[in-house]
């Protein structure tokens, strides 16, 4: 497990007088999300204004509990500005559910442990495909309204001072308002091997590391919580950014 890190960086800087936290990717890790969220009520400020909370996206999919996962987000009544991003996967079973047939491939890639989540018994991966159509209509019916809403709520990205919060990253050759969804929610090489020298840092999730990263452009904090049971979050300050492993052993 990588230490409590702890590093200053000198050019960006966080809104003055406001606390910042974020969350990378969750995937249906129920049990690390509770405690990412009681670390953050334990340590974020009681004073005005209140902290903002970003959460990267990737809430769902490949964990055991995307459902619980998705009603601690909503439920959550902690006082904060709290903004939810939208990622890859929220994408693609929102899409799921629009066109079972032709988007199936969400399946594989950690849906069916949602489904499972739901309390809905997967497809196999020879079923017909006239079948799809009920597994969509089952999992809209588990979602309910209030699920269904949060989900298209989810925003694509988010500023605040010289941060950019998005799920995957962006088109270092595209202006902010000229990035598309396969941009903001699917990027890699491109975006990560890219030597931007202007422009505002970018916090992403999306690409897991074995621990976060921090760069002159950008900050990782992807630590792959469904395969490795460490969730980060990033606090900002001014200019100081601190990172938090959080675990269950």
């Amino acid at each position: 497990m990588w230490p409590f890190t702890r590093r200053t960086i000198t050019q960006p800087h966080f809104p003055p007088d406001r606390i910042g936290f974020a969350i990378g990717d969750i995937h249906g890790r129920a049990d690390l999300l509770t405690r990412a969220l009681a670390h953050i009520e334990a340590t974020a400020p009681s004073a005005e204004p209140p902290p903002i909370v970003v959460f990267l996206g990737d809430y769902i999919d490949r964990g055991p509990a995307s459902a619980q996962v998705l009603d601690l987000l909503i439920g959550w009544s902690f006082a904060a500005e709290k903004r939810f991003l939208l990622g890859n996967h929220e994408q693609s079973m929102l899409a799921f559910l629009d066109d079972p047939v032709s988007l199936r491939a969400w399946l594989n890639h950690g849906g069916r442990e949602t489904l499972l989540s739901f309390g809905i018994q997967p497809p196999g991966h020879d079923t017909p495909t006239d079948t799809l159509p009920a597994v969509a209509a089952s999992l809209k019916h588990a979602l309910g309204q209030s699920r269904q809403a949060f989900l298209n709520a989810l925003e694509r990205y988010v500023e605040y001072g010289d941060y950019l919060f998005v799920h995957a990253g962006i088109d270092p050759q595209k202006p902010l308002d000229q990035q598309e969804d396969l941009d903001l929610l699917w990027i890699r090489e491109r975006f990560l091997h890219a030597n931007r020298k202007q422009g505002p840092v970018v916090v992403h999730g999306h690409t897991p590391a074995d621990h976060p990263m921090l760069g002159p452009r950008r900050i990782g904090i992807d630590t792959g919580a469904y395969a490795t049971g460490c969730l980060t979050i990033a606090r900002f300050e001014a200019t100081e950014v601190t990172f938090t492993p959080i675990t269950i052993a």
